[in-house]
């Protein structure tokens, strides 16, 4: 399994519930990367969506402790562990999770791979994602250069979990 998730400086995330960054050649390869697989997300990071709609061309599972909940276009799972069940027959190399802050944090321990973009600012946030630099399973596998966008310095990072 793996995550996807822009981060600033300090590991913020978002702030009221929308990305901290857009940066079109950023967002261009997160189309790239999910096209075709498997998305999950929590209920307010697909509210923040597009219309709050679940993305096109991918699998979108929700996760929400709403047992209720019925979105179309999506399916709605209720824990962790309905979602591995779910997944189970994916490529687990096809699977991302895209946040919010509450689901990095329940499916960090099953992923093998993040794809961080990191950008060198510092913008005032409300959520984070977990500071990978502090997580001993969590090494680098490789950096890109820094590239520039509309005033901001940004790489992209990817992480293995060596766990």
């Amino acid at each position: 399994m793996n995550l996807i998730v822009c981060v600033s400086r300090n590991w913020g995330i978002g702030k009221n519930n929308e990305l901290l960054f857009h940066i079109p050649d950023d967002l261009k390869q997160f189309k790239a990367l999910t096209t075709g697989k498997v998305v999950v997300m929590g209920h307010n990071t697909l509210k923040s969506l597009p219309g709050g709609k679940p993305l096109p061309n991918r699998t979108n599972i929700v996760l929400s402790r709403n047992p209720n909940l019925k979105i179309e276009g999506a399916t709605v799972c209720n824990s962790v562990q309905d979602v591995l069940i779910e997944v189970s027959d994916r490529l687990q190399s096809d699977v991302f999770i895209i946040g919010g802050e509450a689901i990095y944090k329940m499916f960090l321990p099953y992923c093998r791979r993040a794809l961080i973009t990191r950008v060198d600012a510092a913008p005032e946030a409300d959520v984070f994602f977990p500071d990978l630099l502090e997580q001993p399973q969590w090494k680098i596998r490789q950096e890109s250069n820094f590239m520039e966008c509309e005033g901001l310095s940004y790489q992209y990072v990817e992480y293995v979990n060596e766990s």
